[in-house]
């Protein structure tokens, strides 16, 4: 395979872009189509309107009033991501999208070939969007754009902690590493992502819009924030047929150091045996082994869903009790099953089944996360020995 692929879409090239998006996960492609589809930036004659199953649809993005987008797909190494990406990359294809995929680490030159290949490109977009604004990759695109329009969609329940932390000035990190020492590679990256923030700030030749879902307890001046509503999602798919009994939402708290992996699978047994829950969908960065124990522990039937969960649950069959722990679904589910009978749970993560190695912030975050849902019923901890 080429280390760069994909680049075909409804357009003859890259040089009428004005909208530049740079995107590592699933859910920062969801999000960007959702961004697309509220500002009409590349859509189609038909593309919100087609099928679901319809390869192609979607006329020329080039000719869409808000403009031509070419979303760039910065891919990862592990496959179940790829595999998620390369099926959304099809659905922005659909909607008249232009899709780059950049091998973006396939090797150690990977880095500098894919930066240096984006670079014409990010100095002539007037408009870049981007999903992560912890990502190294990202803030060192950053500082070669001349973009007088920034756009931050979601990547999860990390937005909010971005925002607060643009609020107040911060550096820049992910809030379960925050209170740790900064390692060598933060100390030599330090310029770079000081530089990012900086461009992220708004200023007189400079436009930052926030677009989410999440709830913002505090937004940074001059920051525009937009509510993401997941009106492409419910446009596109469904409604879903809804089954009796309940589903459960897996999280990767426990591949990222913050809860105790026998705690959590406790956890998940008590919650399906009490609520009667049937699957588990798991989160595309669960380890196997731990999903093969909690096969083999809670009987769950376990599925690695093709896509991201708010289109999964979105095309149905889904449970009509949806289980999760505090994570981004417990604010987008609720948005993106609007109008059907789907209840979303939530239950809070216990502080004994944190790690000594997690952040002091920790807990008070994964609280927050669970505190500002809305449209969700809040389970209290379970016990669990």
């Amino acid at each position: 395979m080429s280390r760069r692929t994909g680049t075909t879409g409804t357009g003859t090239g890259i040089t009428g872009t004005t909208t530049l998006a740079f995107v590592e996960s699933p859910v920062q492609l969801l999000n960007v189509l959702e961004w697309a589809h509220t500002r009409g930036v590349g859509a189609g004659a038909g593309g919100a309107s087609a099928g679901a199953g319809a390869p192609g649809a979607g006329g020329s993005g080039a000719e869409a009033s808000g403009g031509k987008l070419t979303l760039v797909v910065l891919s990862p190494t592990d496959p179940m991501t790829r595999g998620q990406l390369r099926r959304m990359a099809e659905l922005a294809r659909q909607e008249g999208h232009e899709v780059r995929w950049e091998e973006a680490r396939g090797g150690a030159a990977a880095p500098f070939q894919t930066i240096g290949g984006l670079a014409g490109m990010l100095r002539r977009a007037p408009r870049v969007v981007l999903g992560d604004p912890f990502s190294r990759y990202v803030q060192l695109l950053l500082t070669i754009t001349r973009a007088r329009d920034l756009v931050v969609v979601d990547d999860g329940t990390a937005t909010m902690e971005f925002v607060a932390q643009l609020a107040r000035g911060e550096r820049l990190v992910r809030w379960h590493r925050k209170g740790g020492r900064p390692g060598p590679r933060d100390l030599l990256f330090a310029p770079v992502a000081s530089s990012a923030r900086r461009r992220l700030t708004p200023g007189e030749d400079r436009r930052v819009e926030i677009f989410s879902s999440m709830p913002m307890e505090e937004t940074p001046t001059g920051v525009t924030v937009t509510s993401n509503t997941f009106a492409w999602t419910r446009t596109r798919f469904g409604p879903p047929r809804v089954t009796k009994g309940a589903d459960m939402v897996g999280t990767s708290l426990v591949e990222t150091g913050v809860v105790d992996a026998d705690r959590y699978v406790a956890a998940v047994r008590t919650l399906a045996r009490t609520h009667g829950a049937a699957r588990y969908f798991a989160h595309r960065r669960e380890s196997t082994e731990k999903l093969h124990r909690l096969a083999v522990e809670t009987g769950l039937e376990i599925v690695r869903p093709d896509l991201p969960l708010e289109l999964i649950a979105r095309r149905g069959p889904i449970g009509r009790t949806i289980l999760s722990f505090p994570s981004t679904v417990v604010h987008t589910l609720p948005l993106a099953l609007a109008g059907t009978e789907v209840r979303v749970a939530v239950c809070d993560i216990d502080p004994s089944w944190l790690t000594q190695n997690a952040s002091p912030r920790a807990q008070g975050f994964l609280s927050g996360v669970t505190g500002s849902a809305r449209d969700v019923h809040r389970l209290a901890a379970v016990g669990v020995g």
